[in-house]
């Protein structure tokens, strides 16, 4: 009979101990040791499943300048949406890790990959729902796919015998959590089997070159559940994310070792399923019948994709004395920063006004270049006075109510362009492209300009 050892690891980083620690010597963190009863032998996993020729390691040491490099045909999809957030398709022995909230629709995503891949054999592993549930989902998407294999399963001893017998070119795992190795005597989801089963999904990948998705949960913080070793072992993690009560959601890189990590994919969430959204800046612009005060329109970059999205701001009197401070989509730091430099070098009272600040879509924007569209929205709201729907603001605000410049003006400019805008507000540091555009552009270098200009 084999020994049982027992040993704690942490929750956060996944590290090891042989006895408890208050705080974790690696992470730093408090009370996140763990005990866990653990129980391994030793495994063949080359009789598991069959060794692709393609990937064999080197037996020896090599020196760096002696190795042939490989050009691995990436696979395309079908969802161009999928395929720009991975870099342009996906890259043969890969590990995708993709979290999310919940019902947010992970799986039917997923799904749809599984079912668009018609020449090539997927396996897709379910360890929350039965064959029946899956066929139901899959009937109201609008593909079909005979090479599309369900196996209902959690044991990773059966899944791998299920490897080596239907020898799949694409593995898609719902989710990770819920897998368990007979070999660890320990639940689904703890740390152990979390980082033993992601292992060996991450070990047949590598040594037969098959694409391998993984389904993770999330925490009540937002964060893939199980330890961080867990992303630092898969190659791409991505996050994906919205708002339920929004029909977007957004594909969003946050490590891709064969890519960008700036990227993003938007999705439309419909009865037959998720629907591509190769114009988002469209959607993000909400028709209106008049002009509105604090509405503007701002040009950003998410990735390498130009966007124009809808900033909306409320400013109105506080009435309990404390102003509130409230954003969607956009850092509430930044926002009281930006109603600093209003007050001291613009002279507006935004001491006692309540302020509020959405954007549109459900976004959620980090590019700095936004801060002009923000700012004129809180003065149009501040004033009662609406701006123009055909005016659109790019630029960097500084401390000093300066406008700075900002990247890739040429692809902003042509977005707003195309977009039938007439006018755009940036700043005059920025190098505008030598060939004219059908836009008129005023160049500005201090807030109070812009105000000159919008407001008089």
């Amino acid at each position: 009979m084999a020994k049982t050892s027992t040993s704690f690891f942490c929750k956060n980083c996944g590290a090891s101990s042989t006895k408890w620690v208050g705080k974790c010597t690696s992470c730093g963190e408090w009370n996140t040791y763990v005990e866990e009863v653990i129980h391994k032998e030793k495994i063949d996993y080359k009789s598991t499943w069959k060794e692709s020729s393609n990937t064999q390691r080197a037996l020896k040491p090599v020196p760096i300048n002696q190795v042939e490099q490989k050009n691995d045909v990436r696979l395309v999809l079908k969802d161009g949406e999928f395929s720009r957030v991975l870099g342009g398709g996906l890259v043969p022995g890969s590990v995708i890790l993709i979290g999310g909230e919940p019902g947010i629709g992970k799986s039917t995503l997923l799904l749809q990959i599984a079912l668009q891949f018609d020449n090539l054999k997927v396996l897709y592993i379910s360890g929350e729902e039965s064959d029946t549930q899956i066929k139901m989902r899959a009937e109201r998407l609008p593909y079909t796919n005979d090479n599309c294999y369900l196996f209902t399963e959690t044991s990773t001893q059966k899944i791998g015998k299920a490897f080596q017998e239907l020898q799949p070119d694409i593995v898609i795992v719902d989710s990770i959590q819920t897998l368990q190795s007979e070999l660890i005597d320990a639940t689904p989801g703890s740390i152990s089997q979390v980082k033993e089963t992601a292992g060996d999904m991450i070990r047949f990948a590598k040594e037969t070159g098959t694409p391998v998705f993984l389904i993770g949960h999330i925490t009540k913080d937002g964060t893939i559940a199980g330890p961080k070793l867990l992303e630092h072992m898969v190659d791409t993690v991505l996050q994906f994310e919205g708002d339920r009560h929004h029909v977007y959601r957004i594909l969003r890189t946050t490590k891709n070792r064969f890519g960008s990590t700036s990227e993003i994919g938007i999705y439309e969430m419909q009865n037959g399923g998720l629907r591509e959204v190769s114009n988002p800046s469209e959607i993000l612009i909400s028709q209106r019948d008049e002009a509105l005060s604090g509405v503007t329109i701002a040009a950003t970059i998410e990735g390498m994709r130009p966007l124009l999205i809808e900033t909306q701001a409320l400013v109105s009197q506080a009435v309990y004395g404390t102003p509130q401070r409230n954003s969607n989509g956009y850092d509430t730091k930044r926002l009281n920063m930006l109603l600093a430099i209003l007050e001291k070098k613009c002279g507006l009272r935004m001491g006692m006004q309540d302020v509020f600040i959405n954007i549109a879509g459900g976004l959620r924007v980090e590019d700095p270049g936004i801060d002009l569209g923000i700012v004129a929205a809180i003065v149009s709201s501040y004033e009662n006075i609406a701006i123009d729907s055909k005016i659109c603001f790019v630029g960097e605000v500084g401390l000093s109510g300066e406008i700075r410049a900002v990247n890739r003006i040429e692809q902003r400019l042509s977005e707003a362009e195309k977009l039938g805008f007439t006018t755009i507000y940036l700043s005059k540091f920025n190098k505008l492209p030598k060939q004219s555009t059908g836009i008129k552009i005023i160049q500005i270098s201090k807030i109070d300009e812009m105000l000159s200009f919008l407001f008089g």
